[in-house]
């Protein structure tokens, strides 16, 4: 390889017919086995359906020169390089597990807007994504020759100045936005006619680009897009380094399928290399594999990786997905270059406890997290009732409160092979593509993986996550001065020894504690240890039931209407406890 180099993978997403994979190839001098269309299928359909990879080189800027790899012994001499490695995304709506798979490798995100059309369906859920996956936009008007040319100037103004208002709610406000006519004359006109605008762009990138930091120590991680055999030599797997390095000679694990193998050859764009490390787009060789067991995965250190059926998770509704998130529902969900259906149960932190202390890279299974019906917004929607008969819900989900920091637990519908610290996107692409409603729902990172199969039995116990319970019911009667008897606050068939022991309140200010059934009934035997209070003893005392004379027409005296008034006065008591959704013994906890 002449020089050393850095490379910076870019994006290039946008609406199906906004003219991606043309500026790809307009852009690039170098091109994968996997880049242009090259699969019969997207030829015969004229649409790109996977994601494809190129290449192009400049001289690396000084303000740069701090990422250079170290010196390679087999690396010629040379003037160091910017590699910038394009990854061309579908665009169709139907794909967009596979645009959701290419976003998570990207380092700055090209937005392709057809300038005769503007913003569509698919360039907004584009804009979604790289809002979650990346740092940095450069927004590409594309098609500008199709423009009239005694308008083309102030139609291309005019589409600037909508781009940068749709930007101003975004955090990529501001970003460059560049005319472009990627392939003059359309798809069909002839090669002769140079693409318009390209060497601005390529002079935009260059100025844009920053190098993320690179870590070639731990373990080694990739993500593999395409898998194929070459007759004679193996099977190749090309991908992206997520994390670590390799080198020649080295093993690698492919964790979904349990196979280890050692590292034949190593190539970079059809260049042979030695090592590679984060950032950088590889082809690994390997003998005695069948590519048709893998299209697309992961690759890493052996026994690095491991299999995952549920996850804890941070997470963050997408604003722009319509409706509330509600508990139990399912959602399409991405780890990586995989998608599966996965059901969630949002929770957040315990109203009593310190709300965005929370250590954002890891779970803490000591906190205690009060359980949710849905995730909380500012302007949340009406959540669904349910519960038992007499309870209603406390907490921010009853009070319309939004914390800082919300989790879910995610139950995957068949396991799912990620590292920690992945981002997780929630969507629901069952919806109508044709629709405008944004698909994509909610982002965050998967914090904790359950890799025991039994993990309901053997790891959610451990999962502290509460409902908060208020009940409500009456004092029938006084037994004593120290002890009444209360109905109204179970039902007949509830096993009342559950709550033997938790605090009430009555209306008239005591406290008591439920100290046993009375019946079988529902009603309660509880004891008020500090006794009644005298107010408390005269309403519970039965009143004498006199006769009033009203009914041979004369009027009750006063003393008869204040009897009768008292008598319809009652004492209430009110019962706060927590239960936690995952105690297998279904105990009763006390409410501070």
């Amino acid at each position: 390889m002449a020089g050393r180099r850095v490379n910076v993978n870019v994006g290039v997403l946008g609406h199906i017919d906004s003219g991606k994979t043309a500026l790809a190839r307009a852009l690039s001098t170098t091109a994968s086995t996997a880049a242009f269309d090259k699969q019969p299928q997207s030829r015969e359909r004229g649409i790109t359906l996977d994601l494809g990879f190129s290449c192009f080189c400049v001289p690396l800027p000084a303000r740069l020169r701090s990422a250079l790899p170290a010196p390679d012994a087999a690396a010629e001499p040379g003037e160091p390089l910017l590699q910038v490695t394009l990854v061309d995304c579908p665009g169709h709506a139907s794909l967009i597990r596979t645009i959701i798979g290419g976003a998570q490798i990207i380092d700055l995100m090209l937005l392709v807007i057809d300038v005769t059309k503007g913003m569509q369906t698919q360039s907004a859920e584009c804009l979604v994504i790289g809002q979650i996956a990346c740092q940095r936009l450069v927004v590409v008007l594309n098609k500008t020759d199709l423009l009239a040319e005694d308008k083309r100037q102030a139609a291309i103004e005019k589409m600037t100045r909508k781009m940068r208002k749709t930007l101003e709610n975004t955090k990529f406000r501001g970003a460059p936005i560049v005319p472009v006519a990627a392939k003059p004359g359309g798809p069909d006109a002839p090669e002769s006619e140079a693409p318009q605008g390209i060497s601005e762009l390529i002079e935009l990138l260059t100025s844009q680009i920053s190098v993320p930091a690179r870590d070639p120590s731990g373990p080694f991680l990739m993500s593999v897009d395409h898998c194929f055999s070459i007759r004679g030599q193996g099977t190749v797997m090309t991908g992206t380094i997520l994390s670590g390095s390799i080198s020649l000679g080295d093993s690698v694990e492919i964790p979904a399928l349990k196979v280890v193998k050692k590292v034949k050859s190593m190539q970079s764009f059809h260049t042979p290399v030695t090592a590679a490390t984060q950032g950088d787009r590889l082809g690994i060789c390997v003998t005695q594999f069948d590519p048709k067991l893998l299209e697309r995965g992961l690759a890493c250190s052996p026994g690095t990786l491991h299999t995952v059926h549920a996850a804890l998770v941070s997470v963050e509704k997408i604003p722009y997905f319509r409706g509330p998130l509600q508990t139990k529902a399912k959602f399409h969900v991405t780890v990586g270059h995989d998608t599966v259906m996965g059901r969630v149960m949002f929770f957040g932190p315990a109203p009593d406890g310190a709300d965005g202390e929370a250590a954002p890279d890891a779970f803490d299974f000591s906190r205690e997290y009060l359980f949710q019906e849905q995730y909380l917004c500012k302007d949340p929607a009406p959540a669904g009732t349910g519960g038992d008969t007499g309870d209603t819900k406390a907490g921010p989900a009853a009070e319309g409160g939004c914390p800082r920091q919300q989790w879910a637990l995610l139950e995957f519908e068949r396991p799912v092979t990620c590292p920690r610290r992945c981002l997780v996107i929630g969507s629901r692409l069952d919806a109508d593509v044709h629709a405008s409603a944004c698909r994509l729902a909610f982002h965050g990172v998967l914090l904790h993986g359950l890799e025991d199969r039994g993990y309901a039995e053997t790891c959610l116990p451990s999962l502290k996550v509460f409902k908060m319970k208020h009940r409500h019911g009456v004092v029938e009667r006084a037994m004593d001065d120290h002890s009444v008897i209360g109905r109204s606050l179970f039902k007949k068939e509830t096993n009342i020894q559950l709550f033997v022991g938790l605090r009430v309140r009555l209306s008239t200010g005591e406290l008591g504690v439920i100290d046993s059934a009375f019946g079988q009934s529902g009603k309660f035997k509880v004891l008020v240890p500090g006794g009644l209070s005298p107010e408390s003893r005269r309403i519970l005392t039965p009143a004498l039931k006199k006769r009033g004379r009203g009914g041979r027409g004369e009027a009750a005296g006063p003393e008869e209407g204040a009897e009768r008034a008292e008598a319809t006065q009652h004492v209430t008591l009110s019962l706060s406890f927590k239960r936690y959704v995952f105690d297998p013994h279904k105990r009763m906890v006390q409410s501070p």
